[in-house]
């Protein structure tokens, strides 16, 4: 949705302030459902690893305790909660951060 109707990708974030920067944004829409970041956890030659949707470069991360999930392809959310970054299942509707 966020590249069909607005030309744009899922946010990817390359560091704390960018991370804090996002969480504070998503909070200020008073949402209870963690939103969409650009962050996918696949599979690749046999070995588990996450990757942003730009191809940005993998430089930071903010993984809950536990997280990414190592069982199918999963996208990440951004914890309104807490900041912290947690596998979904990607076809799960929810409000996302996109950037241009």
């Amino acid at each position: 949705y966020c590249q069909d109707v607005y030309r744009g990708q899922l946010a990817s974030v390359h560091s704390a302030s960018r991370n804090q920067e996002l969480h504070k944004l998503a909070r200020t829409y008073k949402i209870l459902i963690s939103p969409w970041i650009g962050a996918v956890t696949s599979k690749r030659a046999g070995k588990w690893e996450s990757h942003w949707e730009d191809s940005s470069p993998w430089n930071y991360a903010n993984w809950a305790p536990t997280q990414p999930l190592h069982i199918v392809t999963t996208c990440t959310t951004l914890s309104v909660r807490d900041g912290l970054w947690r596998s979904r299942f990607c076809l799960q509707l929810r409000p996302f951060i996109c950037q241009y």
